[in-house]
């Protein structure tokens, strides 16, 4: 095992790439302690150092994670992590609130994790001069398609701390919920976003909420935007190889990785060519595809050179720091701007599920709320934030 990881070596050859720790902050001590339990006794020194520079609490400008992204189904592994700890936390709630119902006590249980997180990223916040140290704290994912309710959520959870950066959806109701914080000078992190046009509009509309919070003189100096792409969600969970089947055109996992590096990298130029201040981040990786035998990582090679934030789960780390191949990889200079091959890109141009993915207006902000990666990620993201709260009803049946 070599002294640094993959994640390390990469933002080494990428200037301006951030790495984010894509969980709650709170269970970064107990997920270190069991990735150092089933680790080699000889790897255990060298997994250290990483640990000790992935998050450094008394020297945070020199860590590895730069922010955090988060969401109610991610705070619900930080209660399930110390279940004891967050029934004590309920319990203080209910004592303080007589009366309390079940979403309300999910929804102040749910703010006390962000606040958690984001107060152990505020000296790095604090340090780089309020440029990263960002904790994205998501709207609660079944109000997907209700502005009102996802601007009072908003307004809410940036409250409660100066580098809470809301995480908003990429539905049509979710880009104007953008433009009115980004005009606040509320910093966001736009979430369910797979296709280029969501990735387009999300640029183009906090655009116009910076001219709007500039001519009202808002404060700018804590803010940022971050445009997510949610690679693998686009090209598995939204059912890529299904759509070129009814076409005829059979996907390998290669061609399936490439369709989501292609709309990414178009992304990241078309910020590029027009000086837009959002930055890109990509989430939702994957290890793979094999090639002539050897496991590779398309979804961080292809990135190299690039100024974007990169996040990555617990568990993808932990297949980084203990992948087999990783002498394999090798991040070539600059491949960010590197064209996907023209035959790979020939062929997914032939299924209208890619190609209208792949063009600026393929999508009208009205079509949004249809695709099937957003409409079964939202499904998911509900689904999960219920057994939190059900952790709340569980919590006010026993208090």
């Amino acid at each position: 095992m070599e002294k640094k990881n993959l994640l390390e070596k990469l933002v080494e050859v990428s200037p301006g790439m951030e790495i984010w720790w894509d969980s709650s902050p709170v269970i970064f001590d107990n997920w270190c302690r069991k990735l150092l339990d089933k680790a080699a006794p000889e790897n255990r020194p060298i997994i250290q150092g990483q640990i000790d520079r992935m998050y450094d609490p008394n020297a945070p400008e020199t860590q590895l994670f730069r922010g955090v992204t988060t969401n109610p189904p991610l705070s619900l592994q930080a209660i399930q992590d110390d279940p004891s700890y967050w029934e004590g936390v309920a319990k203080t709630i209910i004592a303080e609130n007589f009366g309390i119902d079940t979403e309300t006590l999910f929804w102040l249980l749910y703010k006390q994790v962000v606040k958690r997180g984001s107060d152990m990223y505020l000296p790095l916040f604090e340090k780089t001069g309020y440029k990263e140290g960002f904790l994205s704290g998501q709207v609660d994912p079944r109000s997907v398609f209700d502005k009102d309710a996802m601007l009072k959520q908003a307004l809410e959870l940036a409250d409660i701390n100066p580098n809470v950066m809301i995480k908003v959806p990429g539905s049509g109701e979710g880009y104007e919920v953008i433009e009115e914080l980004t005009a606040r000078g509320i910093s966001t992190n736009n979430t369910l976003t797979f296709i280029l046009p969501q990735l387009v509009d999300c640029a183009r509309t906090v655009e116009k909420g910076l001219e709007r919070a500039k001519a009202d003189n808002v404060d700018l100096s804590r803010w940022r935007s971050v445009i997510t792409h949610m690679e693998s969600r686009y090209g598995d969970l939204g059912g890529l190889r299904d759509f070129a089947a009814e076409e005829g055109v059979e996907l390998t996992e290669g061609d399936v990785r490439q369709a989501e590096l292609a709309i990414f990298k178009k992304a990241y130029r078309y910020l590029e060519d027009n000086n837009l201040p959002s930055k890109m981040l990509s989430c939702s990786l994957r290890f793979g595809p094999t090639v002539n035998g050897d496991t590779r990582i398309w979804h961080l090679e292809e990135k190299t050179g690039a100024a974007v934030v990169v996040t990555c789960p617990p568990t993808f780390i932990d297949q980084v720091i203990n992948f087999e191949g990783a002498n394999n990889i090798v991040f070539e200079k600059d491949r960010i701007h590197a064209d996907i091959p023209s035959d790979v890109m020939d062929k997914l141009m032939r299924i209208p599920y890619f190609e209208r993915a792949y063009a600026v207006d393929g999508y009208s902000r009205d079509e949004y709320n249809t695709h099937p990666a957003l409409q079964r990620t939202a499904e998911q993201f509900s689904k999960a934030t219920e057994e939190m709260v059900a952790f709340a009803g569980k919590s006010l049946g026993v208090a």
